[in-house]
C-alpha cells in the first residue's frame, strides 16, 4: 500500500521546524514508518543546491532561482519521495511546491503559468495527500526568526515580500481546500499541536 505524503509550509518564523519534529514523533508513536525530509534539499545534490539558494552572498536571476528549486525537487522525488511512498512509508516534508508558488511566484513575481508547466514536468501527477500551512503575520514571523539565527538570502527580504508570500499561501489554500489545512501559528505551541493532532488523525481514519 502506498504511503501518505504530508508537507508543511509557512513563511519564515512560523515554527515549521518545531512542529515538524513534534509531528514526526507523534506519527512514529502510532507505529507509522516515516521518512522525514526537506526542500530544497533531501539528497546530496539537493543539499548543495540548497546551500547556493540560501547563500546571502549569491545573487541570482529569479528564474534561475526557480529552476534550481525544481531541479532539486526532481532529484528529491526520484531518490527519496517516490521510493519511500512505494515502500509504504509516510513522507513528512518541510516545504514542497506550494512554497515555490508562494516564494518564487507571489513573492518574486514569476508567473503562475510558468510554475505550472514546471510543476507538471517535474512532478507529473504527484501531489501531497495533506499540506499544512502554518499561517501568521509576517511581522511576527520575522521577529521570531530574527531572534534565532542570522538570516539567509530569503529571510533578509523585507516585510512587503513576506506579505506577498503569505498571500500566495492563502491563495493556494483557497484553491485546494481538500488538500490544504491552515493552522493559526501565532498561538502557543500546545494549541498548534492540538490542531496538528486532529489534522493528522484524519489521514488514517
Amino acid at each position: 500500500m502506498r504511503g501518505k505524503f504530508i508537507t508543511l509550509e509557512g513563511i519564515d518564523g512560523a515554527g515549521k521546524s518545531t512542529h515538524l519534529a513534534w509531528l514526526a514523533e507523534y506519527l512514529k508513536s502510532r507505529s507509522i514508518a516515516l521518512c522525514v525530509t526537506r526542500e530544497p534539499g533531501g539528497t546530496p545534490l539537493g543539499e548543495k543546491l540548497r546551500a547556493l539558494l540560501l547563500d546571502k552572498d549569491q545573487p541570482m536571476h529569479l528564474e534561475t532561482e526557480t529552476l534550481l528549486m525544481f531541479a532539486a525537487r526532481r532529484e528529491h522525488i526520484e531518490k527519496v519521495i517516490a521510493p519511500a511512498l512505494a515502500r509504504g512509508e509516510w513522507v513528512l516534508c518541510d516545504r514542497f511546491t506550494d512554497a515555490t508558488f508562494a516564494y518564487q511566484g507571489a513573492g518574486r513575481g514569476v508567473a503562475n503559468e510558468k510554475l505550472g508547466v514546471l510543476e507538471r514536468w517535474v512532478q507529473g501527477s504527484l501531489q501531497p495527500d495533506l499540506t499544512i500551512i502554518f499561517d501568521l503575520p509576517p511581522a511576527v514571523g520575522r521577529a521570531r526568526a530574527g531572534s534565532i539565527k542570522s538570516p539567509d538570502r530569503f529571510e533578509r527580504e523585507n516585510e512587503a515580500f513576506f506579505e506577498r508570500v503569505r498571500e500566495g499561501y492563502l491563495q493556494r489554500a483557497k484553491a485546494a481546500p481538500q488538500r490544504i489545512r491552515l493552522i493559526d501559528a501565532s498561538r502557543g505551541i500546545a494549541e498548534v499541536q492540538a490542531d496538528l493532532t486532529v489534522v493528522a488523525t484524519e489521514l488514517w481514519r
